[in-house]
């Protein structure tokens, strides 16, 4: 027997009574560090240019490999990456010194060359990472860095110039190499006409003057006495200097007018439409910064500004490469997973690094960088990611958000949410954009920690 209901059930009662409610939640809010660091610059023209002295080629590029199972082999073209091939586009001569290369493979520790031995042989690293070891100024042993895929070493002997090994190499992980012989390059100069005379005039080419950075040099006088004849010089810039279009990132938010008339109380439908819009756009925005193909930070540092961990997760070590190669680092940007990798490379070393206060927020910081967070950093399936490391602002000659401002319907600096009208369907249209890209203005102000491992 079921018994009799004295009151009002509340369930009842809530169809009369208002609810109190929050605004609409997302979870893909981040605190985008890099959108807020970047030094943004007015793009008016809608086209950014940045202006160099002139610079030569270095000739450090990267070579590409191709395998066939356990087969690995050079792709032919990719060999006018080493310096003495550069500019040399006989497809013939670089498919038959690609096929002399042979693969080797070295376990971690085993020695590749050894210092003070001839210089007799070009050695590809196609997977896996080395260390160059030399000598310091009392015999103890110097780290000179790491080499990681795509990297080359001896290509001088490509010129049979004499000379000898400065650093031992020597495989840190299992590494694949292809090496290719004084013996093969002497006969293949003996069958490639084309190939001989590239490589003799390689030789006999005097290098231009340029200072460490590889620009044109500036002669100067410095030190002397009396009246002796100045040297004449100018400033040489870049012929073709690069040019950054303003990107964009679009989309259309509907809302039908039902909707926006009678379920806009108390919150207005169109106005929090628009909101969860406009943070959709700005986390597709830092995206972009970071991964766009073009203008993306990671794929636009010099590739001698790329550096790899010495053994594979960060270490302070590493970190200290990493801002040894730039003046006024301004800040880290790294994913969290990598700052936590860090992090516990440091307390196994007992190294406690302080951290600092950056906008009321804490954060990390190593030798006074502070380290940011940022999920767009992409981790690969292998489970490494990268680090950057960046000086920013034009003043500086640094890193820079490009940006135009003042658009019709602006909501934020650079962002317009524009009304494009109502439909047949009484559905009402909203054109949200942004436009944006980012410029490195000299190579040194950016650099990259590649094949960080996070997941030991």
């Amino acid at each position: 027997m079921t018994q009799e209901q004295l009151s009002l059930s509340t369930a009842a009662a809530r169809n009369l009574a208002t609810t109190t409610k929050s605004v609409p939640q997302m979870q893909g809010i981040t605190p985008r560090w890099l959108l807020r660091l970047l030094p943004w610059v007015e793009v008016t023209a809608g086209t950014y240019r940045v202006n160099r002295r002139l610079t030569y080629q270095l000739g450090d590029g990267l070579v590409s490999f191709v395998n066939i199972g356990s087969a690995i082999s050079v792709v032919p073209p990719e060999l006018a990456e080493l310096p003495p091939l550069r500019g040399f586009d006989d497809t013939t001569a670089l498919e038959a010194v690609a096929q002399r290369f042979t693969q080797h493979e070295y376990a971690p520790g085993e020695t590749i060359v050894t210092e003070g031995e001839p210089v007799e042989q070009v050695i590809l690293i196609a997977h896996g990472k080395v260390s160059r070891i030399g000598s310091g100024a009392y015999g103890a042993r110097t780290e000179l860095g790491v080499l990681a895929d795509g990297r080359f070493l001896g290509d001088r002997a490509l010129l049979g110039e004499a000379g000898t090994w400065e650093y031992s190499v020597r495989a840190v992980t299992p590494t694949t190499v292809l090496i290719l012989s004084a013996t093969d390059i002497a006969q293949l100069t003996g069958l490639s006409d084309p190939l001989r005379t590239h490589l003799e005039a390689c030789a006999a080419a005097p290098e231009p003057p340029r200072n460490r950075s590889g620009e044109a040099a500036i002669d100067l006088a410095a030190g002397h006495f009396g009246e002796p004849v100045l040297p004449g010089t100018f400033v040489d810039y870049e012929l073709k200097p690069r040019e950054y279009e303003l990107s964009v990132a679009q989309t259309r938010l509907r809302v039908h007018t039902r909707v926006a008339d009678l379920y806009s109380e108390p919150m207005n439908q169109i106005e929090q439409q628009i909101r969860l819009t406009v943070e959709a756009l700005l986390e597709r925005q830092e995206h972009d910064l970071l991964n766009n193909a073009e203008y993306g930070l990671l794929h636009n540092a010099d590739l001698r500004q790329r550096i790899s961990t010495r053994s594979g997760p960060p270490t302070p070590d590493d970190m200290d490469d990493l801002v040894a190669r730039r003046r006024k680092s301004r800040f880290f940007l790294a994913h969290p997973k990598a700052i936590a990798a860090f992090g516990r490379e440091c307390t196994r070393r007992g190294v406690y690094p302080e951290g600092t206060v950056h906008d009321g927020v804490r954060v990390q910081a190593w030798r006074g960088v502070p380290i940011f967070p940022c999920d767009k950093i992409p981790i690969s399936s292998s489970g490494t990611t990268s680090i950057l490391c960046m000086r920013t602002g034009e003043s500086d000659e640094g890193v820079v958000g490009l940006r135009r401002t003042g658009l019709p319907d602006e909501v934020r600096p650079g962002l317009s949410v524009r009304f494009m009208g109502v439909d047949d369907k009484a559905i009402v249209s909203y054109l949200a954009s942004t436009y944006h890209s980012a410029a490195v203005l000299v190579p040194d102000a950016l650099g990259v920690l590649e094949n960080v491992e996070v997941a030991r």
